[in-house]
Parts: structure tokens; sequence; C-alpha cells
């Protein structure tokens, strides 16, 4: 198993087109498999540690199955598929928040991440030094994140809470400010998990539209989200999980039709059943 960048480049070098095809390549996945305990923690020690060396071993979930892909710059890749389908564990593999059981990661650039909400806040920090610790985490150097400070404080419509503790945010202001962070400190991978659909619909198409100016200057996209055309506005591909294993992997329009189609059949009532 292993997670790790992609070799740089030396500068000037050009040993051809695989050289460019390597410089575009920003994900690479190469059967990826990822478990998880199930109820860990939840008895005790003596009970946990006789369950790890007894035959039967630990009983552990799947969450990710052999999952390979690749994602070159400037794509944008939608991940679908029902609840406990993998989705969010792909997503924490590539920000680098988890390590896989087997096969290899492979991330090149700086990853933006819109997980869980409140994720990588501090609650007893300010919004602004929340800020300022984030973009150093992202890379950015102290006049880098002077300079850009204003424009991510005005994006999170926040005021003079951003010197007030995180703590005392709402979620729309907490929302708010970890999209302004991310979108503003120049990732090269943006991954987007549903956190869009918190705020107010007029917040939203500002996200979007500033999705669409990072989409323009060539950033590639990681997104999940239960909306389709929303979806369909920022990807081109789409990635089908269903159990941790890869069902498609295609054209964003294919994959989401085949998708809903199979969702449509699952979720209506069999005539037998029918009153």
């Amino acid at each position: 198993m292993s997670i790790s960048s992609f070799a740089g480049v030396a500068p000037g070098a050009d040993n051809g087109p695989g050289d460019s095809m390597e410089r575009d390549l920003l994900v690479d996945f190469r059967g990826v498999t990822k478990s998880f305990v199930r109820h860990a923690g939840h008895g005790l020690l003596r009970q946990t540690l006789q369950a790890f060396f007894s035959s039967s071993g630990v009983d552990r979930f799947v969450a990710l199955n052999n999952v390979s892909f690749t994602l070159s710059r400037g794509e944008g890749m939608a991940i679908v598929g029902r609840n406990g389908a993998g989705k969010s564990t792909l997503l924490s593999l590539v920000a680098g928040l988890s390590t896989p059981d087997g096969g290899s990661v492979r991330v090149r650039g700086r990853v933006g991440a819109l997980l869980e909400l409140g994720t990588g806040l501090h609650p007893d920090l300010t919004g602004r030094e929340n800020l300022h610790l984030n973009a150093a985490l992202m890379g950015l150097t102290r006049g880098e994140t002077i300079e850009r400070e204003p424009r991510m404080v005005e994006f999170a419509e926040i005021g003079d809470f951003i010197d007030e503790p995180l703590r005392t945010y709402s979620t729309g202001m907490m929302m708010r400010l970890a999209f302004a962070i991310a979108v503003y400190t120049s990732p090269e991978i943006l991954i987007v998990d549903e956190v869009l659909a918190v705020g107010d619909a007029r917040f939203q198409q500002k996200c979007h539209k500033r999705i669409q100016e990072l989409r323009d200057e060539g950033c590639t996209f990681l997104f999940v989200s239960h909306v389709g055309g929303v979806v369909r506005d920022f990807c081109q591909r789409a990635l089908w999980l269903d159990g941790g294993n890869v069902v498609k992997d295609g054209s964003c329009d294919e994959v989401l039709d085949a998708y809903e189609a199979a969702m449509n059949v699952s979720t209506t009532p069999s005539a037998a059943s029918a009153p």
C-alpha cells in the first residue's frame, strides 16, 4: 500500500509525449482497497485484543475494493453512488486524510477539500486565525495569505465575526468561511462533498460561479453531489461506486443516466407488492 506525490519533472526537461502526460496526471488510483474495523472501541480492551488475535480476526467493513482510475489536469469528475458506497472514503484518500490498506494512491498538486462541515477548522480559534492556519497548511506563504485575505473575508460574508471564535459561528457562516479558504488558495485539485447543499440559494449560486471561474482557470475537480444538474454543470466524467466497487466509469451523462435508471428501478415497488 502507498500514498504519495508524483515525482517532479526537472525544469526544461522534455522526454517526449509521455513526459507531458505524466505532468498532466494529477490523481492515480491503482487497485485501492480501504477497510474499517466495525464497532471499534465499543468493547473492553481485552475483548478487542481477543478479537484481533482470534482465528476469525476482526470484523472489517470494506469501503473501497480494488478501485482504479486516473484524473488529469482540468478534468471534472463526479463520484456517485448511494449512501455507504465509498464516495467520502475515496475523497479522504485523495485529500491525504487516510491511507489505503492495499494498492497505491498518487496525488500531485495543491488540494482544496470541502468535506464534512468544519473539517480542518478549530472551534477555539477565530475565523481569521483559522484562515491563516489553513492557508499555511495549503502551502501559501504569509505574504500570499495576507494578499488574499480580504477576498476570502469578503466572499465569506461574515463581517466582524472574522475575529470571533469559530464556536460562535452558525453552520452557514462556518461553511462560507471553509469554502472561501478552499477556493482562494489556488487549489490545483478541488474536492467538494455535498457541502454546497448548506446555505441559501443566493450563496449557492455565488459558490457555483466561483467554481466555474476555477474550472476556466484549469482547476481539476472531484465532486460528490446527489443533485444531478449541479454535477453535469461541472463534470465531464463520472465514477459510479456501489458497495466499494466501481460499477461504471465514463462520460458524466452516460454514467448518471445509468445510475439514475438503476436507482429508479431499485426504489420502485414491484407489481407483486402492490395492494
